[in-house]
């Protein structure tokens, strides 16, 4: 009887093993997945859907201010507003803040992981050309010199996540209709405390 318990024990220690493993490889999905189109008929928590939002900021109309912390892109509007987006933003250590310009704009743009995002995740290809199963997703606004970029993805379910190597992402609809309304030279502004 006490080996028959015994074993009971250890089956439930092996099933919560397998559970608490599995839950925790949901709260940190692989951000990166070459190859996977983009559902569009996932739907966005309402909190991370393109809206109009009173802002308040001493920055000039135009201007790309992002919040980490928050996980949100403001595109500052006349009148105290700012067009709000949801983002997916950078996983522990990899988050960063900072003043930069938007130093080049591309639709569907190529992949080339830089080699330090290659030597921790040496299954991702060596480039990619843009497309639907592009990580980069419809769009790139790439960030000074630094190859770190705002753009689209292929996974819309990691928007409001802490997922990527810095770059920061927006669902394809989203990320287009950003580009749409932004030149080169835009100014970006990276914080990862809420102002206050």
């Amino acid at each position: 009887m006490t080996k028959f318990r015994h074993l009971i024990w250890m089956m439930i220690a092996v099933v919560g093993l397998i559970l608490s493993a599995s839950h925790g490889h949901a709260q940190q999905p692989d951000a990166d997945q070459p190859g996977l189109l983009a559902d569009d008929a996932f739907e966005l928590d309402p909190e991370f859907r393109k809206q109009v939002v009173f802002y308040r900021t001493t920055e000039a109309p135009g201007t790309i201010i992002i919040s980490t912390a928050e996980r949100h892109l403001y595109l500052v509007q006349p009148g105290g507003r700012a067009i709000r987006y949801g983002i997916g933003v950078g996983r522990d250590g990899f988050q960063w803040q900072g003043l930069l310009n938007i130093s080049n704009k591309k639709e569907w743009p190529d992949w080339t992981p830089p080699p330090e995002m290659i030597a921790r995740q040496p299954y991702l290809p060596r480039f990619m050309a843009g497309g639907p199963g592009n990580p980069l997703g419809a769009r790139a606004m790439y960030l000074g010199a630094t190859v770190y970029r705002i753009h689209g993805t292929n996974r819309p379910d990691t928007i409001g996540t802490k997922v990527s190597s810095g770059c920061f992402r927006l669902v394809n609809a989203d990320v287009a209709d950003l580009y749409d309304r932004v030149p080169v030279g835009t100014k970006v502004i990276v914080r990862q405390k809420p102002e206050l």
